[in-house]
């Protein structure tokens, strides 16, 4: 408000002027001699049609009464009318829809259908003024949400995935989370959210672990409220091991093996001895009654009583279920008093000669070895004749005699933590062996003779090292010897004399020396007499000759002086004879007929005479080919193939000489070609092989020695300029 006043007048002016300013107003004069005067005014102010914070979009829930809001203000009051999709609302056609006193739109039980565009219209009819109000009207649905699966199965610690699916719907679209013991769950690399189409949302759950199972949640949450369902993941988990040591017991105590495993669901233990296969269940005893088997709750105790060393080695513990199986071992290791290996508990020796008193022990754990000789303790440094040495499960005393003292009773003591045991050892003296018996003389000839006997009944304490055998002529007073190979008990007497008689014995040598000689045997050697028949094999030779081999039987105790080889057809009378010497072992016969059957007699002459005949029959083949027998007959592998990747060479030269002329190609015109380029004096011989004079390649055949194996030395290719070829060979040919 702002008040002008001038010399005769005063004016109230209104700015932006509202409701509130209408009244009367009243306006005062007061002259100079305190005369007063006033007069009023009636300020009438109307209110134009005004919407007063319409909000649009307005929202309901589905279900409830809907109160669409339109506060307007005018003076005088409006009239208010309501309109949708271009028709006016009235009760009579609307039964759920009301205009209320404050102007608003009350809708009763409002649905989805309910919902779009309200007009609000306010007019003033006494100024003929009018306006409106357009008001979206958004209805809220509630979520509703359905699961096609509830319970889900997966394997643990398997790569499996699971994947949950909820199905929504609802207005607005609702939000869909996931909660797991009531703590919402985050997107991860375990968790997977994805949503599709249609309002299904997924939960994929990877890498499933045992921890993962249990009670998951779909919440769908929008404006007009929530709602949640539960899903259910059950997890199996593979048979799992936990608990499996190893374990030691003493040797007749009683041992117990537990294992201990996990799984969903709980697997079944059983057990495995390793050594023989045998298996053992829960609730089973063995028929000695020595192992049982009792558990629950994934845990399995086997019991063995009375533990043997048999026991000792590896046990398998598995679990197993129908999702699968799992496999551990632990090892029974056995504590037992020490136990002598050997029952070797006398030695023999002689003054002066070492021997080794082995002590060989098996324990667990390892003992400790002493050696006692009578109340006498050898110490570990020994004696300057008496020496300990010590391995794992083993103890040697090296002992050398020195006098009668030193031979006796030694002890052995090994202990461990187990217990001690003691064995006695005797060192008694060695003697030389006693004599052979039962000599015997067998395979005599001129030369030879087998003498084999029985070991002598005692070795005198020490192992026998090796016989001597003794022979003489009867009449001679000198005795040779042959001592055998080790402790054989045969030997060979060779060099004897034809028709003689001879005297043998024989004799035991060990360590400490030579014992008796057995009982002396006689026996004579074969007279000399001819030869027996050799023994005769055939072979084809080179060309028209026949290999005889010669093998020379018993030569009647002279050396075979020659072998008399008489040969025929059998088609002839007459033989051909051939003398080999006595010290070849074959005879060539050469030249033969091809294709003939032959008749051979062998006869082996010593200085006593002849032997009995060996006869022999051979065939000559037919005459073979002369080409292939004079290129290929005693050549090897090797020759024939070089032989053929020589032909291969020459081949290949006849057909790059023929493509040369004939369609001017070929390795040979490249050369050509390449040296007529260059301006030199090789340029004339390529004109003059342009203009068909003969070019000539010599080419020599050899074999893998390097001997010339055809005949030409060389063969000449000769290509003439009617584009013929010939081959020639060369003028030296046999």
């Amino acid at each position: 408000m702002a008040l002008h006043t001038e010399t005769s007048r005063a004016r109230l002016i209104i700015y932006n002027a509202i409701i509130e300013d209408a009244g009367i107003y009243r306006c005062q004069a007061t002259d100079a001699s305190g005369h007063t005067e006033e007069a009023s005014v009636v300020l009438e102010i109307y209110q134009r049609l005004t919407f007063q914070d319409v909000k649009s979009p307005q929202e309901f829930r589905h279900g409830e009464t809907a109160e669409v809001a339109c506060d307007v203000i005018s003076s005088p009051v409006p009239v208010v009318v309501w309109y949708y999709q271009d028709k006016e609302i009235t009760e009579e056609h609307h039964s759920r829809f009301q205009v209320l006193a404050n102007n608003n739109l009350q809708i009763h039980q409002v649905t989805k259908a309910d919902e779009g565009v309200y007009r609000c219209e306010a007019s003033v009819e006494a100024r003929g003024e009018i306006d409106f109000v357009d008001i979206a009207v958004l209805v809220n649905v509630p979520p509703v949400l359905s699961v096609s699966q509830q319970s889900f199965n997966a394997t643990a610690d398997d790569q499996e995935s699971v994947t949950f699916t909820c199905i929504t719907s609802g207005s607005p679209d609702p939000v869909v989370t996931w909660h797991r013991k009531g703590q919402a769950l985050e997107p991860s690399e375990q968790y997977i959210f994805s949503r599709l189409e249609g309002g299904r949302s997924m939960l994929t759950i990877r890498n499933i672990r045992q921890g993962d199972g249990g009670t998951y949640s779909c919440k769908a949450t929008n404006k007009a409220g929530s709602q949640e369902r539960e899903l259910f993941l059950k997890v199996f988990v593979q048979p799992h091991i936990t608990q499996l040591k190893n374990v030691t017991a003493v040797e007749g105590s009683a041992a117990m093996i537990s294992c201990v495993a996990e799984g969903e669901p709980l697997p079944d233990i059983s057990w495995r001895r390793a050594s023989d296969g045998q298996t053992f269940m829960d609730g089973d005893k063995s028929q000695d009654g020595r192992f049982e088997v009792r558990g629950r709750h994934g845990k399995s105790v086997l019991t063995i009583s009375g533990v043997k060393l048999a026991d000792l080695g590896r046990f398998d513990c598995e679990a197993l279920s129908r999702i699968g199986g799992h496999q551990k071992s632990m090892f029974l290791d056995i504590e037992y008093i020490p136990k002598f290996l050997t029952n070797h508990t006398i030695y023999y020796s002689w003054e002066g000669n070492p021997v080794n008193i082995s002590c060989d022990v098996m324990s667990n754990p390892p003992a400790t070895m002493l050696w006692r000789k009578e109340r006498f303790t050898i110490s570990a440094e020994g004696t300057p004749n008496m020496q300990v040495h010590s391995a794992e499960g083993k103890s040697v005393l090296e002992v050398t005699p020195m006098s009668d003292r030193d031979f006796g009773r030694y002890n052995c003591t090994a202990r461990n933590n187990i217990g001690v045991r003691y064995q006695e050892f005797i060192l008694a003296q060695a003697d030389v062996p006693s004599n052979p018996y039962s000599v015997r003389l067998s395979a005599v000839s001129q030369r030879l003779a087998t003498v084999t006997f029985m070991k002598p009944d005692s070795h005198g304490g020490v192992p026998i090292s090796y016989y001597l055998v003794q022979y003489k002529e009867v009449g001679s007073q000198d005795w040779r010897d042959v001592m055998s190979h080790s402790v054989q008990t045969t030997v060979v007497l060779t060099g004897l004399e034809p028709n003689t008689t001879y005297e043998v014995r024989v004799a035991a040598v060990n360590g400490k020396g030579q014992g008796e000689f057995s009982h002396t045997e006689t026996f004579q050697t074969l007279p000399i007499r001819e030869p027996s028949p050799p023994a005769v094999h055939g072979q084809r030779g080179m060309g028209k000759a026949y290999r005889l081999g010669l093998v020379k039987q018993d030569d009647g105790g002279m050396p075979i002086v020659e072998y008399i080889v008489k040969y025929k057809t059998d088609k002839e009378e007459q033989w051909m004879t051939k003398l080999v010497p006595g010290a070849n072992d074959f005879a060539m016969l050469q030249p033969l007929q091809w294709n003939t059957r032959y008749e051979v007699e062998i006869t082996a002459r010593n200085v006593k005479g002849l032997s009995e005949p060996t006869f022999y029959q051979f065939f000559m083949p037919q005459k073979p080919d002369i080409t292939a027998e004079s290129l290929f007959s005693g050549l090897g592998l090797g020759a024939v193939v070089g032989l053929g990747l020589g032909v291969l060479l020459l081949l290949l030269v006849l057909v790059d000489v023929s493509c040369f002329f004939l369609r001017h190609c070929g390795l040979l015109m490249c050369i050509t070609r390449t040296l007529c380029s260059k301006k030199t004096a090789t340029s004339g011989k390529g004109k003059e092989m342009e203009e068909g004079k003969a070019a000539y390649l010599k080419l020599p055949l050899k074999e893998e020695n390097g001997k010339e194996s055809l005949k030409p030395d060389t063969i000449e290719i000769k290509v003439h300029s009617d584009n013929s070829i010939h081959t020639k060979p060369d003028d030296s040919k046999a």
